[in-house]
């Protein structure tokens, strides 16, 4: 049985106080959760978040890692530089990435291998825009996408890394994947993992859905097959509304 994993994506949101405040009023809401749940927040949250969530079932997360470990790289942020603050997970390949900051397969799969590196627990996004979706290109894309980010890894590798679909369509716009769209997109994902890898690889990886889940759709998507979590945007930023969302099964 894989492990579900509910993570909130504050993107860039939240000064620490009001990060502090979050976080100490979501901490009881899901202290019985059961799910692996994660925060990935700015850099500058980062030790904030670390001690409101020292002892607590939270796990810290960052939104971004370099590839490098250390260089002429202004404005970047090294594997082991996350490490030595104790985070856990880290973000790799967000669509907004990849639409504003030209990312591409190729660095993602840097970033991924530099994280794992330093025994960070990558979450390697990846999913088509509306535009590959009406052209009827998405699971090209999914398999492109698939084959690059993961280029080079390990079996170990497999078992420290979440993969998250994110139909760039239902980012932010209040449009949401159906589950069975989301659920047959997550098993061409884990069916080209086993293709690619191995069976019992894709068998084991855990496979987020990134595309506006929330407490009004979180039961439906979560009862899907394939899916085994999702990466939450806006409604992380809220205590009650991410716990409606991580106890999802109470």
């Amino acid at each position: 049985m894989r492990t579900p994993i509910i993570a909130g994506n504050w993107k860039m949101n939240l000064l620490n106080k009001d990060a502090e405040t979050m976080v100490t009023e979501l901490v009881p809401l899901v202290k019985d959760a059961d799910c692996e749940v994660v925060l990935c927040v700015p850099y500058t949250d980062l030790l904030t978040v670390r001690k409101c969530v020292r002892g607590t079932n939270i796990k810290l997360g960052a939104q971004n890692v370099h590839w490098a470990e250390s260089g002429a790289y202004t404005a970047e942020i090294s594997a082991s530089m996350l490490k030595e603050l104790r985070i856990q997970y880290v973000v790799v390949g967000h669509s907004e990435r990849r639409q504003y900051f030209g990312e591409t397969n190729e660095k993602v799969n840097l970033r991924a291998k530099a994280a794992l590196a330093s025994k960070l627990r990558p979450i390697i996004c990846i999913g088509e825009t509306l535009e590959e979706r009406e052209a009827g290109r998405m699971e090209d894309v999914l398999y492109t996408q698939v084959v690059e980010c993961l280029k080079g890894f390990k079996s170990w590798d497999f078992d420290k890394s979440i993969i998250a679909y994110e139909p760039v369509w239902a980012i932010g716009t209040g449009k949401t994947a159906s589950p069975e769209q989301a659920n047959a997109a997550c098993k061409f994902i884990r069916d080209t993992i086993k293709k690619k890898f191995s069976a019992k690889i894709a068998d084991k990886i855990r496979i987020q859905y990134g595309g506006s889940m929330k407490g009004s759709n979180v039961k439906e998507l979560m009862a899907m097959s394939e899916i085994d979590g999702g990466l939450i945007g806006g409604a992380s930023l809220k205590a009650d509304l991410f716990a409606e969302i991580v106890n999802y099964n109470k």
